[in-house]
């Protein structure tokens, strides 16, 4: 398999507010699709308000980015996935809905679904099939909205 190992390169979306200290936050995102061309995406609902994302998150410290993705996925979706090519990389200047500001530094891989083996474990994120031009509009992440542009582009002419 390639190396998806450097998390460090890539696009630059936002910008970061003075005197804010960012965290680094080491990240990977899955785009998986089914037959009718649906993508995976999760839908996190919070109190105030409702967010959309690609399946995926951070790489814990001494995993590898692929098994990172399997882990993150199966917790957000309850599906398994087997990890494939590396679509792009991206990094972002991010605050999460608890005022973390993160330096998402993320790598964003095609993947297949394997298999539904169980209900998600983030009781706060739910599966949602949706059109990859939908997700354009619905990513709350500028990353993910530029890597769904990048597997559009990349996938085989009809």
């Amino acid at each position: 398999m390639q190396d998806v190992t450097d998390t460090r390169t890539g696009p630059l979306f936002g910008l970061p507010q003075p005197g804010i200290a960012y965290v680094d936050r080491p990240a990977v995102y899955g785009i998986a699709a089914r037959e009718d061309g649906r993508i995976a995406c999760v839908r996190i609902i919070s109190p105030n308000r409702v967010s959309w994302d690609l399946p995926g998150g951070m790489i814990d410290p001494g995993e590898e980015p692929e098994a990172a993705l399997q882990r993150e996925f199966l917790e957000e979706t309850g599906w398994a996935v087997r990890p494939g090519r590396l679509i792009t990389r991206a990094r972002q200047y991010t605050c999460t809905s608890r005022g973390e500001h993160r330096f998402n530094q993320a790598l964003f891989l095609a993947c297949t679904l394997v298999e539904d083996r169980e209900a998600a474990t983030e009781h706060d994120h739910e599966l949602a099939w949706v059109e990859p031009l939908a997700a354009l509009e619905r990513l709350r992440h500028e990353a993910a909205a530029w890597a769904v542009t990048a597997w559009l582009r990349q996938r085989p002419a009809d």
